[in-house]
């Protein structure tokens, strides 16, 4: 195994840029929240498993990916940061905007009436891979950690990390959130956690326009 010392950082900051995209909930952590909510915790950890399923699914299909792109074509590695660097500032854009809209989050039950876990699982798992945001993401996301030439195992372990914050997190959604009490405590957070995602998006994407390994 290669000097970990060199690619670790990269690691830390795709995991940490993954942390903060799940922190500012959007359409799949709100479907979570609202299937917890309106039919039941059960149904929502079943969503919430479907959702990290597919986090997992573009994970692997992203890494794959940009490795194979970066094996074959050296010069598609700036090319893929000053996607990623941009990304993350319309991330930031989006998260500062959050911060300065009166509206709380709303979170809804899905539509088509209730299902059986398995079938939960399967909706969390087709909303998150038919969702065109979350490719755009795990490549903002993949891009941070993964440097031209990395061995194998950079991957793998970015793919691994990220897939256990993913059911973590998503199942503290559907378990935490499953209550209206806590959508109005976030709701009054809402305003300086977003303020702080937006500066942390703001940061790791001018330093990833910056980057130039």
């Amino acid at each position: 195994m290669q000097d970990m010392t060199l690619y670790l950082p990269g690691i830390l900051l795709a995991y940490a840029a993954f942390l903060l995209a799940i922190a500012s909930p959007g359409p799949n952590v709100l479907a979570v929240i609202g299937t917890s909510m309106g039919v039941g915790r059960p149904s929502g950890i079943a969503l919430a498993m479907g959702v990290a399923t597919g986090s997992f699914t573009w994970a692997i299909l992203t890494v794959f990916g940009l490795s194979a792109t970066l094996a074959a074509y050296a010069s598609a590695l700036l090319a893929i940061k000053v996607f990623g660097g941009l990304y993350l500032l319309w991330l930031a854009y989006k998260s500062f905007k959050s911060s300065m809209s009166p509206h709380d989050i709303e979170a809804k039950e899905l539509a088509g009436g209730q299902r059986t876990p398995f079938g939960y699982l399967k909706r969390g798992y087709i909303i998150q891979m038919t969702n065109p945001k979350a490719a755009l993401a795990w490549i903002a996301i993949i891009s941070v950690g993964l440097k031209q030439g990395a061995p194998l195992w950079v991957g793998a372990a970015i793919v691994i990390g990220t897939f256990l914050l993913s059911v973590t997190l998503h199942l503290l959604y559907a378990i935490a959130f499953s209550t209206p009490a806590m959508i109005r405590i976030y709701g009054r957070a809402r305003p300086v956690i977003q303020g702080v995602l937006g500066t942390f998006f703001s940061i790791a994407g001018l330093r990833l326009l910056a980057s130039r390994s």
